[in-house]
Parts: C-alpha cells; structure tokens; sequence
C-alpha cells in the first residue's frame, strides 16, 4: 500500500469504467472537476465533498523560526496554506477497512454503533 499513487490518467479510467463514458469525455471529466475545485479554493472558498471532506484556505501569519542546522533565527513570511479534513466517513472507511474497492461504507453516515444486549434471560430449569 505505501509508495502508490493514484494519478489523475487512473481517475479518469475508473470514471470510464463507472460511468461509461469515452476515454477523452472521462479525463475531461476529471480535468473539469480538479479545475473547479482548485479555482473555489483560489477564490477563497471552502470546498466540501460528502463523505470525504473538505478543503479550505488558511492564512497563516508571520513568525520566526529558526534554521535546524545554524541555529539562527528567520523571519517566516505570511503565506496561505490548504488545509483538508478528512469527514467522519472517510475516516470511518479507512480505520474499518473497505467494503468495496472506491467505495464508501453506507453504514450509518460513517458513525459506529456499539452492539445493543438482547437480554439475559435463564433458560427455565428442566
């Protein structure tokens, strides 16, 4: 499992798997919805998908930090970072194994339940 990566060519064949449609209709699938994604977060916005999580742009301020070799302390330059959290969902799929390959467990929206007692009745004495 460590040291695979899926790349945006595999997407766009499970899409032409899943959904039927050409080669070139799935990669531009594909393409359309990464494109739609990164321009929302450009923009600014949170970007949440159900069942997976959600993306958003944070803006982290000014600091020193210090280089681990010299010691010495440096200036960190404000910048914005992309930040994902991961849903309970995904979570729940990823800690519990899969059921289906790609697919998510349609469980209880990704909550466990703890088994319910069914009673502890004594058997009548014979």
């Amino acid at each position: 499992m460590a040291g695979h990566t899926v790349t945006r060519a595999q997407l766009a064949e499970a899409v032409y798997q899943e959904v039927g449609l050409s080669h070139n209709e799935s990669a531009e699938l594909v393409e359309s919805v990464i494109a739609e994604i990164s321009d929302a977060l450009a923009r600014g916005e949170m970007v949440k998908i159900s069942s997976f999580g959600s993306f958003a742009v944070r803006q982290k301020g000014q600091r020193i930090g210090r280089n681990p070799k010299t010691g010495q302390e440096v200036p960190i330059s404000p910048r914005k970072v992309l930040v994902f959290r991961a849903s309970h969902a995904l979570k729940h799929q990823i800690n519990s194994g899969f059921t289906q390959p790609g697919r998510v467990a349609a469980d209880s929206g990704g909550r466990t339940r703890s088994p319910t007692r069914t009673g502890t009745a004594k058997a009548a004495p014979a």
